[in-house]
């Protein structure tokens, strides 16, 4: 079943600070990762490394989010923006009132026809246009 992951997934997996949230994540990539049925848009490799680089509490050394772009990101990279991507994006925003950043994710997630999205910042068990939310941490 192809899912989409959500920028915090990644988070959790990388601090160590929840280490249940920490060993759920980790899991979760790693199966979706071997399984190949886990997806990523560029907004996710944007967060993560603005989430790494500078909001941390402990950043990483830009070149530790360079090999975790290389290793385990961008193999899971399977969408690339175009101008009507927004379009759709900002319909999917306002259908289903959510903030523009949350129908990025979904209409990435719906454009690569994923049936799941692993995300801890979305309702659980929301559905949206054949995509359902599932927070990994409950």
């Amino acid at each position: 079943m192809k899912a989409f992951i959500d920028t915090n997934v990644f988070v959790y997996a990388q601090d160590k600070s929840d280490e249940t949230k920490t060993k759920a994540s980790q899991r979760l990539i790693t199966k979706l990762f071997l399984e190949k049925q886990g997806f990523i848009s560029t907004q996710v490799i944007q967060e993560f490394c603005n989430v790494f680089l500078k909001k941390s509490e402990k950043p990483l050394q830009p070149d530790d989010v360079i090999e975790i772009i290389d290793n385990l990101l961008a193999p899971l990279l399977a969408h690339t923006p175009d101008s009507s991507f927004y379009k759709r994006a900002i319909n999917t925003c306002s259908r289903y009132s959510l903030s523009f950043y949350d129908a990025l994710v979904i209409q990435a997630a719906i454009d690569l026809r994923c049936e799941l999205l692993y995300s801890e910042d979305m309702q659980n068990g929301a559905r949206y246009n054949g995509v359902t939310v599932v927070n990994p941490f409950v």
